[in-house]
């Protein structure tokens, strides 16, 4: 009788189903309510109607735009260099937010707080100071405006944050007696951090990575100043979205517009994917 109420007796993850299938009561439906009002009219609507803008083009339409040779190289630059920049935020970031959590230094709380500039500063404030330190007047000798390291430089600037701020918290709160024990049995600091600690940072270095790309492909502000917006050598789709726009052309804006959100979600499902899988084996 033991064993037929064991097994009939419902487990944990069954009782997770069983909480998450209950109605919802009279105050959390309403709040349901309005939080997916207002996200509807920030996000969705916004985004339903730049693809539906993108579809009065037609098919045909719609591939003459995104394959010209100018917005082509505008879409390859951006989406290249966004990626080059999330890989580079990748190692740096963690590699910061490793320094800040577990290393003292003089100076430790002001680098913390410099780090959320990029977050507060205008963008094209933050391009006026990178054509400032590396344009043509530059105080260090070095002039990188309107090339591509340009637009790698402005890019990294605006993503530094990222990757920091979402591995940071996973740090602080990741026990020592796991890597004290892991190297109490002979393993050298680059093993324990390769097979106990990395495991744990992967799903936040994925939601840092993701949020990084995605701001690469849209910046515009940081770029306008320093790169120069050479056609098809620095422009980037951000820009070619503009000179769209301001030549009434609303449809073939609509259309690179369209083509950047369907990245962006590639890789935001991408990297989320991939962080859920993580996690569920380290559980």
């Amino acid at each position: 009788m033991t064993t037929i109420a064991a097994s009939s007796a419902p487990g944990p993850t069954r009782q997770r189903r069983a909480r998450g299938r209950r109605a919802l009561g009279a105050g959390s439906a309403l709040g349901l309510g309005i939080t997916m009002t207002w996200f509807s009219l920030l996000v969705l609507i916004p985004l339903v109607a730049v693809l539906i803008s993108a579809a009065g083009l037609g098919p045909s339409g719609f591939w003459e735009v995104v394959t010209q040779p100018q917005t082509l190289a505008a879409l390859r630059l951006t989406v290249l260099e966004s990626a080059g920049v999330t890989l580079l935020n990748v190692v740096m970031g963690t590699a910061l937010a490793w320094v800040l959590v577990r290393d003292r230094f003089w100076g430790k709380r002001i680098v913390d707080i410099v780090i959320d500039v990029p977050f507060a500063l205008p963008t094209i404030v933050a391009g006026l100071v990178l054509l400032s330190l590396y344009g043509p007047q530059s105080p260090l000798g070095v002039d990188v405006a309107n090339t591509r390291i340009a637009v790698f430089l402005a890019l990294a600037f605006v993503t530094l944050p990222f990757v920091v701020r979402t591995v940071q918290p996973v740090l602080e709160t990741l026990e020592r007696d796991v890597e004290e024990a892991a190297a109490s049995l002979g393993a050298s600091r680059l093993t324990t951090f390769r097979r106990v600690i990395l495991p744990s940072l992967v799903p936040a270095i994925a939601a840092g990575a993701a949020l990084s790309f995605a701001r690469g492909i849209s910046e515009y502000g940081s770029l306008v100043l320093l790169s120069g917006n050479l056609p098809s050598r620095t422009e980037v789709a951000s820009v070619r979205i503009l000179t769209f726009i301001e030549n009434g052309n609303k449809e073939a804006a609509s259309a690179v517009a369209a083509i950047l959100l369907l990245v962006a979600l590639a890789v935001i499902v991408l990297l989320d994917v991939l962080q859920r899988r993580l996690a569920r084996r380290g559980d």
